[in-house]
């Protein structure tokens, strides 16, 4: 597991953070799903690269849901190393949590449920047979009325990774996910476009007038299901107005033997505040 291979940019816990445009996010329907774990074999591989993702409706079980909560509250109650808190608070006064990060063997020392062996398998599958690296964990903790936006962006553009060796991101719910709670959205296909000029916006984002009134697949998901998504394939999640909360946890996973680069070579790529353009 590589511990530096995606920038460390400040947490947005600032009250400066603006809200956004309701029509960032409009999805035209819901992604169409796949049973369980074992049904990712060839036929859903090819749904996979054709559309940069692929939703599974039943991966964890609910035990394994509960006991995966169950480290988010200790953590979070612990005041846990890697954490970040929302810009508002509740009615109480009390920090909201909205993100717990992991390095290095942190998640396995945690418990958490990164060596899941039907995952594992269903990730080789999606990375063409190549042995799965873990490389980055967090749990995304969107709360009732606070959760704020994630912009749309491309998970490959926050990895110092060679974009020959594709990532297969897993996103996988703790909570019934739905679109007014804050479930994730992307842009069917959107992986075939290539990389995408980043900003330093309301996060590192791709620029709103990129995906302005673009129409989205929105990922609904019941407890325990998840979404399997290319490094390259833009995606986000508006922010949580209702009263139910919608956390997540979501893995990384390259293939084993993948390349570093500098991250000057990924800015190259995917801009920086330096490029020639507007956002």
């Amino acid at each position: 597991m590589n511990e530096g291979r995606h920038p460390h940019h400040p947490p947005l816990n600032d009250p400066g953070c603006e809200p956004h445009e309701p029509e960032l996010y409009s999805p035209a329907r819901a992604a169409e799903t796949i049973p369980t774990l074992e049904d990712v074999n060839d036929q859903a591989l090819g749904f996979y690269r054709t559309h940069g993702y692929l939703a599974v409706d039943q991966a964890l079980t609910s035990d394994e849901v509960q006991a995966t909560l169950d480290v988010a509250q200790e953590l979070s109650a612990n005041g846990w190393d890697g954490i970040s808190y929302e810009a508002n608070k509740r009615d109480s006064g009390k920090k909201a949590v909205r993100k717990l990060a992991f390095f290095g063997e942190e998640a396995r020392e945690c418990g958490l449920l990164v060596d899941h062996t039907g995952l594992l398998k269903a990730v080789k599958v999606l990375l063409g047979g190549k042995v799965p690296d873990l490389f980055q964990t967090m749990m995304l903790l969107k709360p009732a009325h606070v959760g704020r936006e994630k912009p749309w962006h491309q998970d490959h553009a926050y990895f110092d990774v060679d974009l020959r060796d594709r990532i297969v991101g897993v996103w996988i719910a703790l909570d019934e996910a739905t679109v007014e709670n804050g479930c994730m959205q992307v842009l069917d296909r959107g992986h075939e476009l290539g990389p995408i000029l980043h900003w330093r916006r309301r996060d590192w984002q791709i620029c709103d007038s990129d995906v302005m009134g673009k129409k989205s697949v929105s990922v609904p998901l019941k407890p325990g299901g998840l979404l399997f998504f290319d490094s390259l394939l833009p995606h986000g999640t508006p922010s949580n107005n209702s009263p139910y909360p919608r956390r997540a946890i979501q893995l990384h996973f390259a293939p084993a033997g993948s390349r570093d680069v500098p991250e000057s070579q990924r800015l190259a790529i995917f801009g920086s505040e330096g490029k020639n353009v507007t956002c």
